[in-house]
C-alpha cells in the first residue's frame, strides 16, 4: 500500500465511527465498559467521536504533509506498550506507525483490550493489506520487534529504558496538565476549564489537575462552572476515591475545600489524586510562566488565554504530540 492508500484506509475508518460502530460493534462497545467501569458509555463515545474528527482525509493530509514522506523500503517491527488510562489512548501510535509504513506489534493494555480490536478488525477489512503489518503479543520478551515506543509510569519508564537499552526508542513516563488563570475568564472559558478537568474523570495526563490563580481568586467561581459535573460523584469508582481521598487528607489535618463531588487542596504538587484539584494562589504571573518552563518536561498541556484555550485539552490534533515527541519524525528516519 502506498500512503494515498493508507489515508484514504483510515479515512473509511473515520467514517464508520460516525455512526455504523455503535450498530455493528454494539456488544464489544458494552464489554469494554464492563471490562473497565471507567470506560463509561458516555466516555467511549467522546473518544470514539474525537477520532472520527481526526480520521479525514484532509486532516490526515495536513498533518503528513510537511513530512514529505517517502515509501519505506525496509519495513520495521514498532512495538508499541500501550497505556489503558482512557480509552484508546494509545490509537495515535498504532496510527502513526502504520500511516508511516511500519509494521506494528501491539502490546495492549489490560485495561483496554477491546476497543483496539474493534477498530483494528474494520481498518483490515477495509483494506486486508493491513493484515500482514499488525501483530498482538502479550509478553515483551519476545524480542520480534526493532523499535520500542512505550507509555507508562515514571517507575514502569526506568524498567523500559534499563530493558530496551540499545534499541531505537520512545519512553512515555508520567505526565501531568496545569491551567493558569488570571480572573479575567468568562463563564464559558471556565465552562471549558471544567471539561478539561472533569473528562474522562481526570484520568487523563491532558486532564487539568493543578489549577494556577491570581491572589484572592474567589473559589465560587470554578465551583459554579463545576457544577453541571456533580454527577460524577455518581459513578462508583470515581465516588470510592472522592469518599477514600477525603477521608485520608482530613486525618492528616490537610486543610481542604469541597463541594460534594470535588476535592481542592492548596498544594505545590502537580500531580493530584482522582477526585482531587490542587491550586495555587500566585502574586505575579511572571513566576508562574517561569515556573511553567522550567518544569515543562512534567508537563503534557498549559491551559490559559496564551496557550491550550480553556476546553481543548482533550480535543488533541493528530500533531499533538505525547511528551513533545515528534513520532512521524522518528519513524520517518528509521
Amino acid at each position: 500500500m502506498n500512503l494515498q492508500a493508507r489515508i484514504q484506509a483510515f479515512t473509511k475508518l473515520g467514517e464508520y465511527l460516525k455512526k455504523d460502530i455503535y450498530q455493528q460493534a454494539e456488544e464489544q462497545l458494552h464489554l469494554a465498559e464492563v471490562l473497565n467501569p471507567w470506560f463509561t458509555k458516555e466516555n467511549i463515545a467522546s473518544a470514539l467521536s474525537a477520532w472520527q474528527e481526526q480520521l479525514s482525509a484532509d486532516m490526515l493530509s495536513a498533518w503528513l504533509s510537511p513530512y514529505k514522506l517517502k515509501e519505506v523500503a525496509s519495513k520495521k517491527k514498532v512495538l508499541i506498550i500501550m497505556a489503558g488510562n482512557i480509552p484508546l489512548v494509545g490509537f495515535h501510535d498504532f496510527l502513526t506507525v502504520l500511516i508511516s509504513g511500519h509494521k506494528v506489534v501491539v502490546k495492549m493494555s489490560s485495561t483496554d483490550n477491546v476497543l483496539l480490536k474493534v477498530l483494528i478488525e474494520k481498518l483490515i477489512s477495509i483494506a486486508p493489506e493491513f493484515k500482514e503489518s499488525i501483530f498482538f503479543i502479550d509478553d515483551v520478551k519476545n524480542r520480534k520487534f526493532d523499535v520500542v515506543i512505550a507509555t507508562g509510569s515514571d517507575n514502569s519508564a526506568q524498567y523500559f529504558e534499563y530493558y530496551f537499552k540499545g534499541a531505537k526508542k520512545i519512553i512515555r513516563k508520567n505526565r501531568r496538565s496545569v491551567a493558569l488563570l488570571d480572573g479575567t475568564e468568562s463563564a464559558m472559558e471556565l465552562k471549558g476549564l471544567a471539561n478539561d478537568v472533569f473528562a474522562y474523570f481526570g484520568l487523563g495526563c491532558r486532564n487539568v489537575s493543578k489549577l494556577f490563580l491570581p491572589k484572592g481568586y474567589d473559589l465560587d467561581n470554578l465551583f459554579k462552572a463545576f457544577y453541571p459535573y456533580s454527577h460524577v460523584v455518581e459513578h462508583k469508582k470515581y465516588g470510592n476515591n472522592y469518599d477514600y481521598n477525603k477521608a485520608i487528607f482530613l486525618m492528616g489535618s490537610n486543610k481542604l475545600v469541597e463541594n460534594g463531588f470535588l476535592l481542592m487542596k492548596e498544594d505545590k504538587s502537580l500531580l493530584s489524586p482522582t477526585a482531587m484539584l490542587y491550586y495555587e494562589y500566585y502574586d505575579a504571573i511572571e513566576t508562574v510562566e517561569q515556573f511553567i518552563e522550567e518544569n515543562a518536561e512534567q508537563l503534557q498541556c498549559v491551559v490559559s488565554k496564551k496557550d491550550i484555550p480553556f476546553g481543548n485539552t482533550q480535543k488533541p490534533s493528530l500533531w499533538d504530540y505525547a511528551d513533545g515527541v515528534d513520532t512521524i519524525e522518528f519513524l520517518r528516519t528509521l
